[in-house]
């Protein structure tokens, strides 16, 4: 019996200090990453990349905040993603839906369609996408990078939300419909809030791809004022490559919004994430 408890300890004190090895790893770049923000370029360049700083320069941050314009591409990427995390959230849950528990005659044939955009990458798309937003002139738009996040977060909104609603029992929908309810009205009050769990899972793949999307508002928009964050950031990699200190203030900007998402919301994002895997 005490060998057992022995090695009952020994275990647990190996899965904790594996825990915590890959917990040094995982932030050891950050901390790495925000002390050298607050070093000049001639400082990082002559002394030690793990020194602290001799000097602390705090003046890389607003000089990068006022360059980057990274006010207004803060409250852009703000736009873009809670809109577009509520609309593949609710268009994504009402297809899903329609496509789990409607007799549509044509809804294998639709689901299909959307499932397939799962497989398409962004790249392969990148050129007719742009040439529709284009034809249609929603080039150097909001509406235009919309419609775009939208349309490519559908797939997987539509694909989560099906397989999840499919597994709640038709009783509910039969004895509602029997009372008189609707078919929004039952979305409304029964079929949204018993999917909250996977709408958590879909609104974490949105919010963290919209927010650090690249390539696609980069093409579509030309005007700074309606650009993203990642946009701002990217700048400083390019005609200001030389500057370390202002790379990496910007880098430390742009992480700490999801930062700061995460540590406010990681009870809901870890309940959410856990029950849909489980159940979705």
């Amino acid at each position: 019996m005490a060998g057992i408890r022995k090695s009952g300890g020994v275990s647990l004190f190996i899965m904790y200090g594996i825990v915590i090895i890959f917990t040094i790893l995982a932030l050891y770049p950050v901390f790495w990453l925000i002390i050298q923000s607050f070093k000049t370029t001639q400082e990082y360049m002559s002394a030690s990349k793990l020194a602290f700083p001799k000097v602390w320069f705090y003046k890389n941050y607003p000089i990068t905040w006022v360059t980057g314009k990274f006010g207004i591409l803060i409250v852009n990427s703000v736009i873009y993603t809670s809109i577009t995390v509520a609309s593949v959230i609710l268009f994504g849950f009402m297809s899903g839906f329609a496509f789990a528990k409607l007799p549509v005659k044509a809804g294998r044939f639709l689901y299909g369609s959307f499932v397939i955009g799962i497989l398409l990458t962004l790249q392969s798309i990148l050129v007719p996408l742009f040439l529709m937003i284009n034809a249609v002139g929603l080039y150097d738009t909001r509406l235009g990078v919309l419609i775009a996040y939208i349309g490519i977060g559908l797939p997987m909104g539509v694909y989560l939300s099906t397989g999840y609603i499919k597994s709640i029992p038709d009783a509910l929908i039969e004895s509602a419909r029997l009372d008189g309810a609707k078919y929004l009205r039952i979305f409304r009050s029964i079929i949204l809030p018993i999917s909250a769990p996977v709408a958590t899972s879909v609104a974490i793949l949105m919010i963290t791809g919209t927010w650090n999307e690249f390539m696609l508002i980069n093409i579509l928009v030309s005007k700074s004022d309606i650009k993203s964050l990642p946009v701002g950031i990217s700048m400083f990699s390019g005609a200001l490559a030389s500057d370390y200190g202002k790379q990496f203030a910007a880098l430390v900007i742009g992480m700490t919004p999801m930062i700061i998402f995460y540590l406010i919301f990681r009870k809901q994002i870890t309940r959410g994430v856990s029950t849909g895997a489980v159940k979705g």
